[in-house]
């Protein structure tokens, strides 16, 4: 992927390493390997028993579907798009901008509605986690074992208090994360045949078949990258789930050839970000990261032919797994490779 708001960090810079399932004493969890032939959960429907069985192959047992729901932002908000919504009560990640407004990757959830544990890395109020009385903690996993976002000095804490699931996000397609979320969605109640889910899908569909036409017929080399005062990241295509997809769908990514620690990127010193060729910049634009404004003060920035050309577009690194998330993102993508002309 890409480092992220703490760019000292690895793989995107800061992967909160996950554990095994704690046992809550509000919810009984059961830490087996057992459930559904694909992972999958389970509920009767009206108010039994309830599993699902998550990326680690841990397995969460409760008495009844979970109504008291905490997940990091981006997670919420695709759950919200396959119609979770009322029982996601709180949320930690960047859910909001300053200016109040809610940050991007909280997508269309209600951020005035659910409590925010922490609105960015390594914030997480366990107090407030309690006062949630949580039954259920749900987060991406782009490491073995790691629940993004969860800070490493109160994962214990965090982990003790309620069960927890981990979805892959990395070194897999973005589909199959869509598909565990909607299977996750599914089985937390939503109605995946609603019509705000088949039409999303018809539009993902329709979006992933554009691309995949465009970049049959275009001959533009695209390089996801980030930029810090210190250092120019080039993300690798084979690591992070959305890239992965846009090279199944034929875009032609520029591939790093010597990636920092975990193997999302490859870290350049700002003399040598001309090290890569590209027509097109897919520049990551969340919030943290150093925008097109922001480098022109970098004279290497300034001479690389895609921004001589101006041929750059906004990158949403971190996406939200679900049909109405990924469209968008592929639409973008698909209409900066129409426009862009070849540079190299």
């Amino acid at each position: 992927m890409r480092p992220s708001r703490a760019l000292s960090l690895s793989r995107r810079g800061l992967l909160a390493a996950g554990g095994a399932v704690g046992l809550g004493a509000l919810v009984t969890a059961c830490g087996d390997d057992k459930g559904s032939k694909s992972g999958g959960g389970s509920d009767s429907g009206k108010g039994g028993a309830w599993s699902f069985t998550d990326d680690r192959k841990k397995t969460v047992s409760l008495d009844g579907t979970p109504q008291r729901i905490v997940a990091y932002t981006p997670v919420a908000a695709a759950l919200h798009d396959f119609g979770v919504d009322d029982q996601i009560v709180g949320v930690f990640g960047p859910t909001k901008l300053p200016n109040g407004k809610p940050d991007p990757m909280a997508g269309d959830l209600d951020v005035n509605r659910v409590k925010i544990l922490g609105n960015e890395y390594d914030k997480f109020s366990v107090e407030e986690y309690v006062g949630l009385d949580p039954q259920l903690l749900i987060s991406n996993m782009y490491d073995p074992g790691a629940l993004f976002y969860v800070p490493e000095a109160s994962k214990k804490k965090i982990f003790d208090l309620a069960p927890t699931l981990a979805i892959s996000t990395a070194r897999v397609s973005m589909l199959e994360p869509i598909k565990r979320y909607a299977e996750l969605a599914e089985s937390l109640g939503a109605d995946l045949k609603a019509k705000k889910v088949t039409d999303a899908k018809a539009r993902f569909e329709k979006a992933s078949e554009t691309l995949r036409k465009t970049a049959k017929s275009s001959r533009i080399r695209v390089m996801a990258c980030s930029g810090n005062p210190d250092l120019f990241y080039v993300s690798n295509p084979k690591a992070n789930a959305d890239l992965i997809y846009f090279r199944e769908l034929g875009v032609d990514f520029v591939v790093p050839e010597k990636l920092d620690e975990n193997g999302y990127f490859q870290s350049l010193s700002w003399e040598n970000a001309d090290q890569y060729d590209a027509d097109l910049l897919f520049l990551d634009n969340r919030t943290g990261t150093l925008q097109p404004k922001d480098l022109a003060a970098k004279p290497t920035w300034k001479q690389l032919p895609a921004v001589k050309a101006g041929q750059i577009a906004p990158w949403s690194s971190e996406p939200r797994f679900s049909y109405a998330g990924a469209t968008p993102l592929i639409e973008s993508l698909t209409k900066a490779i129409q426009d862009a002309k070849k540079v190299r």
